[in-house]
C-alpha cells in the first residue's frame, strides 16, 4: 500500500491585503445580519414607522447620514485594504479595527441574545483586523 498515501494539501500564504478584505467582507455580513434578525425583535418595525432609531432617538437626516457614514467606512474597507498604499492601509486597518471593536463593545451591552453572539464575533473580527495590520509582514531585504 506504498502508493496509498496522499500528498498534503496545498496551503499557500495568504497577501495580508487579501486577509484584510475577507475579515472585513466577513465583518459586513455580521453586521448586515444583525441588524436584519433584529428587525424581528418585538417593536422594532414600529418604532421604525414612528420614525424612531434606537438607541439614537428621532431620525432625522442627520442620524441617517451619520449611521450610513458608520456602515460605510467598513463596507469602503474592503475595497481599500487591497487598493491603498501597504502603510496607509496598514494604519487605516490598525485603528479602525480598534475602533469598530470599540463601537460594538459600546453597543452591546443589554442586548438580545442573537445580538451579543453577532457582537462577539464582530469584536473578534475587529481585533483581528487590528492585530493583523499590525504584524504587516516587512519585506526580507529591508531588514537590518
Amino acid at each position: 500500500m506504498a502508493g496509498s498515501r496522499k500528498a498534503p494539501l496545498d496551503d499557500p500564504r495568504i497577501n495580508v491585503k487579501i486577509r484584510l478584505a475577507a475579515l472585513w467582507a466577513s465583518l459586513m455580513f455580521c453586521y448586515v445580519y444583525g441588524d436584519y434578525f433584529g428587525l424581528y425583535e418585538p417593536g422594532k418595525l414600529a418604532g421604525m414607522l414612528a420614525g424612531k432609531m434606537a438607541p439614537l432617538g428621532v431620525v432625522t437626516q442627520g442620524v441617517l447620514l451619520g449611521t450610513s457614514a458608520m456602515m460605510a467606512v467598513p463596507a469602503l474597507m474592503v475595497c481599500l485594504s487591497l487598493l491603498l498604499p501597504a502603510p496607509v492601509s496598514r494604519w487605516a486597518n490598525v485603528v479602525l479595527g480598534l475602533a469598530y471593536a470599540a463601537i460594538m463593545l459600546m453597543t452591546m451591552p443589554g442586548a438580545r441574545t442573537f445580538y451579543l453572539f453577532l457582537g462577539v464575533i464582530e469584536v473578534v473580527l475587529s481585533l483581528t483586523i487590528g492585530w493583523t495590520a499590525w504584524r504587516w509582514p516587512r519585506r526580507p531585504d529591508a531588514a537590518g
